[in-house]
């Protein structure tokens, strides 16, 4: 709240913490606003298989009442709680999703609700959870068609990585799983930049190369250019056989928007980049990084909203212990 100015993800681990930020948006919002516009979202992940707990209706419900999105969406490790097959894995996921989405309507008819998951698969040799599969971009596509079938919106995962750190594995599965969830035709894409290990951590290096290549991913959803058609063709009799482009007109108002430009990626030659201190792209991300973070400016939060949030958070810091105390003495 303090630091962005973006929509955030309120938090779900209990019903009192939904309740919590439900509170706090209000006081930033006013509670009158919250009814008639999303603030934050809930996510609420089941516990595959085929179980809701209070845990996470309570949050639900939390949402509901101010008229909040929930995302409904099942925790898949495939092969570990749902089945050792694509197919399968998606009935289960499915029914699961579904019936969360019907008991946000009976919590609270016209909560806005998402169809939601994240998906991995499991390894059958370790264990592990593994991310940027081909049974995850096939679950994808299969998810998109279900969630058009029932004319919700669905919400799906996009560059996570099981690396360990930022290099070609971790830039293969993120690729991979992004082209299935652009072609699936998701409404809602989380997980889009810095994650590796299967999200147990965030590298910032790749969090900047991840928000470039969104860049590229948006641009591809966007499809193709009509616009300047014919201006275009024009070109092509103006240049003629074994001219070129680059002073035309047509080139010279459509250069910046032509061709997508990566800000991080390096198309130069070798000699150009190894002049220029032959930088691999972690370093360069990592430059990048540091500046963003050297030039960020804090968005201003009103003075007494500020204070009215503090004094909510020293509120609740002191009476969460006790509470905490109470539980463990019954």
């Amino acid at each position: 709240m303090k630091h962005s100015d973006k929509t955030f993800m309120g938090m779900t681990t209990s019903g009192k913490n939904a309740e919590d930020v439900m509170k706090m948006c209000a006081i930033l919002f006013g509670e009158e606003f919250m009814q008639t516009h999303p603030v934050t979202t809930g996510n609420i992940n089941g516990n595959s298989p085929l179980v809701w707990d209070e845990t996470m209706l309570g949050a639900m419900r939390a949402f509901a009442k101010y008229n909040q999105p929930v995302l409904c969406s099942p925790f898949v490790l495939g092969g570990a709680n749902t089945p050792a097959s694509t197919v399968p894995t998606v009935v289960q996921l499915n029914a699961e999703a579904l019936s969360a989405l019907a008991y946000t309507q009976l919590v609270r008819k016209g909560t806005p609700a998402i169809y939601g998951h994240y998906l991995s698969t499991v390894s059958m040799a370790s264990g592990a959870p593994m991310a940027g599969t081909p049974e995850i971009s096939l679950m994808n596509f299969m998810i998109g068609q279900m969630a058009r079938f029932y004319d919700v919106p669905w919400r799906t995962s996009n560059t996570l990585g099981g690396a360990k750190t930022f290099d070609a594995q971790s830039g293969y599965e993120s690729a991979m799983t992004m082209n299935a969830v652009l072609m699936s035709g998701a409404n809602y894409i989380w997980h889009s930049a810095g994650w590796n290990e299967a999200g147990m951590h965030c590298s910032m290096a790749k969090f900047v190369v991840d928000a470039d290549v969104c860049g590229m991913g948006y641009r591809m959803a966007e499809g193709l250019r009509w616009d300047d058609f014919d201006e275009a063709l024009a070109a092509v009799r103006d240049v003629g056989p074994a001219g070129h482009y680059l002073g035309h007109s047509h080139t010279m108002e459509n250069f910046e928007r032509a061709f997508y430009m990566p800000k991080l990626f390096d198309n130069n030659s070798y000699e150009q980049w190894e002049a220029e201190g032959a930088k691999e792209i972690t370093e360069r991300a990592l430059n990048y990084a540091k500046k963003l973070l050297s030039e960020y400016q804090e968005p201003k939060l009103d003075d007494a909203k500020n204070d009215e949030l503090q004094d909510f958070i020293a509120r609740r810091e002191s009476e969460i212990p006790a509470a905490d105390a109470l539980n463990e003495t019954h």
